[in-house]
């Protein structure tokens, strides 16, 4: 009787439950519902935001260089432009990756949407993606609309 029971407890039928690692469950926070709630604010307040380290005027990493340069090259006018620098409030840095579930720095948000990081922002411009979704959000205008005055005055 004794042999029965004790095989039927290591019988592989029974299978233990599934836990995450240890360090994945201490590893994971969650932000405050203040600190999500001034990022919603923040990627709100203007049609285009990026979250970077060092300021437009001087970035202080290259991928957040090259977003700068691909946001210049698109045009974006400074009044529908604004930056963060992530590297003078490390509570921001943190928090933006996990409101975003993004895991790098910059961050670019048209209309308070998450468009992506540096590799997607170049991926877009190369292929035209990132000026039709500008001009679809307002930001930019449409380029028949830029050409129509010059030919009207012609």
């Amino acid at each position: 009787m004794f042999r029965t029971a004790f095989r039927a407890s290591f019988s592989p039928l029974r299978v233990a439950p599934v836990l995450p690692p240890r360090s994945f469950a201490i590893a994971r926070r969650f932000i405050t519902d203040e600190a999500r709630q001034n990022l919603s604010r923040a990627v709100e307040s203007t049609p285009v935001v990026l979250f970077m380290k060092g300021t437009p005027e001087q970035p202080q990493c290259g991928f957040s260089r090259a977003a700068i340069q691909i946001l210049e090259m698109q045009g974006v006018p400074p009044e529908k432009f604004k930056s963060f620098n992530v590297l003078e409030d490390t509570q921001l840095r943190s928090d933006i990756k996990e409101f975003s579930d993004w895991p790098t720095i910059p961050q670019l948000y048209v209309n308070g949407e998450f468009v992506g990081g540096c590799d997607i922002l170049l991926s877009m411009h190369q292929n035209g993606e990132l000026e039709k979704l500008l001009e679809e959000k307002g930001v930019l205008p449409p380029l028949e609309a830029e050409a129509q005055p010059q030919s009207a005055s012609a």
